[in-house]
């Protein structure tokens, strides 16, 4: 089917729609503002003083008024002596009379209860605040389009004005669509969430964004996928608001009924922005007003929020803006930070796309990550320190490619330590007790073997393994010695750990050992190469004269423990090979198989660094040790 709007169109492209459509739009919100209620609202006009600032001439210092040429050639060598009659007291910022040009500091002066001895020769007008010294009526004080300051609203008062012309805030409504999405009352209320279903916290986030930026939205109650249901609750938000911002229901489902109210309500100016995630945004102009839709996943709402709506938002109110300069002004950036990529990144031609980014200062190299891709994520989002923008040209990011990033946390890199390798959910629980000695610790679960190459690459602090040689049946010694390079790393043996084969509670299939999982009728999940774990089921595998190819799911890679465990708990897997901590958090049923030991290995030329200082601290921590022996599966060593 035709269509007479552009779609998949540049974030340039659409900001220009957007102010071709709706600039003239934008002078409804001009209002005199009492000056106490206009500070953060830009000005329509500039602002001349009304009055002098000070409107008097004033003392600036404590000490007597007087004329500067009765002072001549005073000094602590040759006092001058000044009669009653020729002097007055006055105080700071009291007025200074017409018979006096100059005011002498009581510290440059005694008396000896006639005559005021004065020992520094003054010039005319020393210590005095001219009238309009720091205004002049009739002088602009604020210019058109300049953002209503504290400093501001001070300035105004003295100068004698009362109320200035601004712009106002936009009205705003949110109305969240959606027969899957659960409001937050019904949400907390029920333990057990039907499949299929999500809670609608789209609105919250949205809301918090816009009291950060010092702007105010309503929220409607949920709207289910009705189209008529739909277009009435536009219809109403559009006659009472000044722009209106529909929650999903931009994609091209059965249920996705948006560009059709728009389309029958007013016009829609585009559909489709070329960026990732936030592709699906719309906009559309009803009855003369702007109406966004904003796509329903997390990322996608958050990244549409930065790069369209405020920007939108800030236009209407009277500040103009580059598109980018102001989505890093909506996003709360504190810097603008250059890291380097520790991994491969590649993106699709011709998109933007937004990445959230975790760091690391590491020698003197600033490493960069991202964070778990996908538009539904929230928990990356929170955890990120701050996000990257590629441009549409970023096709292949090789490893070490140096990207802008823009911080939206303070992060003090040289407290923070980069742990790679072997994931366990004991390292994770270090992070807290290291934050309370002053120090950081952030953490990339990449397998023993990655956590090993990386420490040989310079690329972290501290790795973490549990490599089983299988010829002698000990472990990390061949392998730290082969990524080592003859360099001296300090290894702590940390705990034993039980590893074993995870299964649904009450073992339904009947699971005993690795020769059933060679069954057609077992799915196993299995952890990446280089995983310690995925190192011993290969190890477990061959000792028992069975072949991988007869595993179904060998191919299905799990990176985390939990990740792991979480398949066999929804039902995704029959069994994984992971620890006893794992299995016992999802109440699991839990084969054990072995008991290996989990070392640490820092080079020793970190083991000053500040945050392996308060990690090997932290390693006696004893409530982190009570929270390990509480997981289950874990044995100190003797």
């Amino acid at each position: 089917m035709a269509v007479n709007y552009p779609e998949h169109i540049t974030l340039d492209e659409a900001s220009s729609i957007l102010r071709e459509a709706f600039s003239d739009y934008a002078s409804v919100f001009s209002a005199d503002m009492e000056i106490s209620e206009a500070q953060g609202h830009f000005l329509t006009a500039d602002i001349k003083a009304a009055r002098n600032v000070p409107h008097y001439a004033a003392s600036a210092v404590d000490g007597y008024a007087l004329r500067a040429e009765d002072t001549a050639g005073a000094s602590f060598a040759t006092p001058v002596r000044i009669r009653n009659g020729h002097r007055r007291w006055v105080n700071t910022s009291a007025p200074v009379q017409e018979d006096s040009n100059a005011v002498l500091m009581i510290e440059d002066s005694s008396s000896d209860g006639e005559d005021l001895i004065v020992y520094k020769s003054l010039t005319p007008y020393e210590n005095v605040r001219p009238l309009g010294e720091d205004v002049m009526a009739g002088q602009i004080i604020a210019r058109e389009g300049e953002e209503v300051t504290p400093a501001l609203v001070s300035l105004f008062l003295c100068a004698g004005i009362d109320t200035v012309p601004v712009r106002r805030r936009p009205k705003v409504l949110f109305i969240p669509t959606g027969n899957e999405i659960i409001s937050r009352e019904e949400w907390l209320a029920r333990e057990n969430q039907p499949s299929g279903t999500a809670a609608e916290s789209n609105s919250l986030f949205i809301s918090a964004s816009f009291r950060k930026w010092g702007y105010s939205v309503d929220i409607a109650p949920i709207v289910p996928d009705v189209p008529e249901i739909l277009k009435e609750c536009v219809e109403k938000g559009i006659s009472a608001y000044d722009l209106v911002l529909v929650g999903a229901g931009s994609a091209k489902g059965r249920r996705d009924h948006t560009i059709e109210v728009f389309s029958e309500l007013g016009k829609v100016l585009f559909r489709g922005v070329r960026m990732k995630p936030g592709r699906p945004v719309m906009a559309a102009e009803i009855n003369g007003k702007p109406a966004v839709c904003l796509p329903g996943f997390p990322m996608s709402t958050a990244v549409v929020l930065w790069s369209v709506v405020y920007p939108l938002l800030r236009m209407l109110s009277g500040a103009g803006g580059e598109t980018r300069a102001l989505a890093r002004e909506a996003v709360s950036a504190k810097s603008t930070m250059k890291g380097k990529l520790l991994v491969q990144h590649s993106s699709q031609a011709g998109i933007e796309e937004w990445l959230k980014i975790k760091t690391a200062l590491v020698g003197d190299t600033v490493y960069s990550w991202p964070l778990t891709a996908g538009a539904s994520v929230l928990w990356a989002l929170s955890e990120a320190d701050g996000v990257a923008l590629l441009p549409p040209e970023s096709l292949e990011c090789e490893r070490g490619t140096e990207i802008d990033i823009w911080m939206t946390r303070d992060v003090d890199l040289a407290r923070r330590a980069l742990f790679q390798g072997s994931d366990d959910p004991a390292v994770q629980l270090l992070v807290t007790p290291i934050r309370r000695r002053g120090a950081d610790f952030v953490c990339r679960a990449v397998g023993s073997m990655g956590g090993l190459a990386a420490l040989s690459r310079g690329e972290c602090h501290v790795a973490a393994a549990h490599l089983l040689d299988e010829k002698s049946g000990s472990y990390n010694d061949i392998f730290i010695e082969r990524f080592s390079g003859g360099r001296e790393w300090k290894r702590i043996l940390v705990f034993y750990r039980t590893q074993g084969i995870i299964v649904a509670r009450g073992n339904p299939k009947g699971i005993r050992g690795f020769r059933d999982l060679c069954t057609n009728e077992i799915v196993f999940s299995n952890r990446q190469p280089g995983a310690g774990t995925r190192v011993l089921f290969d190890c477990m595998l061959r000792q028992e004269g069975l072949s991988s190819d007869n595993v179904k799911g060998y191919g299905q890679i799990c990176t985390t423990h939990m990740e792991a465990a979480n398949r066999v708990h929804s039902g995704a897997a029959d069994a994984a090979l992971g620890i006893k901590s794992a299995a016992d958090a999802l109440d699991l049923d839990f084969i054990p198989i072995t008991e290996e030991p989990y070392e640490l290995v820092i080079p020793c030329e970190y083991l000053e660094h500040p945050g392996i200082k308060a990690l090997l601290d932290s390693l006696e921590d004893p409530e982190w040790r009570r929270k390990v022996e509480e997981m289950g599966g874990y044995r100190w060593p003797k």
